[in-house]
């Protein structure tokens, strides 16, 4: 896949990101494409709107993406490095590959997917990186929810 490629992807999922912010939520947003590169599905953090601490970027995407006989040559595309649970979806379902946004403010598990034969793209796109850093100061607690955790490191 080509730097550009990824880039283009990755807009789709800053889109959904921005636009989760927007709905009061977490910036996150993923995308989800096909061995050919079409887009299969796209989506947002929606723990907030939905009041649903499942839904998450990825599994948005994954579930917009619907039934595909294998995700084998996948892409999903996320603006974060994804958490242990989406990194549990990826790894399910056979996912090939990741291109991540940003792993600044969050690693997740990206190096555990990495060991599984995932291959993992991360881009430090200075604008995911300010997204995250700008909501984490605005919303530290709402941070610390998603994630799991209970203080800042």
């Amino acid at each position: 896949m080509k730097f550009d490629q990824e880039r283009a992807m990755l807009h789709v999922a800053l889109e959904e990101a921005r636009a989760g912010l927007q709905e009061g939520g977490i910036p996150i947003g993923a995308a989800l494409y096909g061995a050919d590169g079409a887009l299969l599905g796209r989506g947002r953090n929606r723990r907030v709107q939905d009041d649903d601490p499942s839904m998450h970027a990825e599994t948005a995407a994954f579930r917009a993406a619907g039934r595909q006989p294998s995700y084998l040559g996948t892409t999903m595309v996320t603006t974060l490095s994804p958490c242990w649970y989406c990194c549990g979806l990826v790894r399910q379902f056979g996912i090939s590959c990741v291109v991540v946004g940003e792993a600044q403010t969050f690693q997740g598990g990206q190096a555990w997917l990495a060991e599984a034969g995932v291959r993992i793209v991360v881009l430090d796109d200075a604008t995911c990186v300010a997204l995250m850093r700008s909501f984490i100061a605005a919303k530290p607690a709402l941070w610390l929810e998603d994630i799991g955790e209970t203080t800042l490191s």
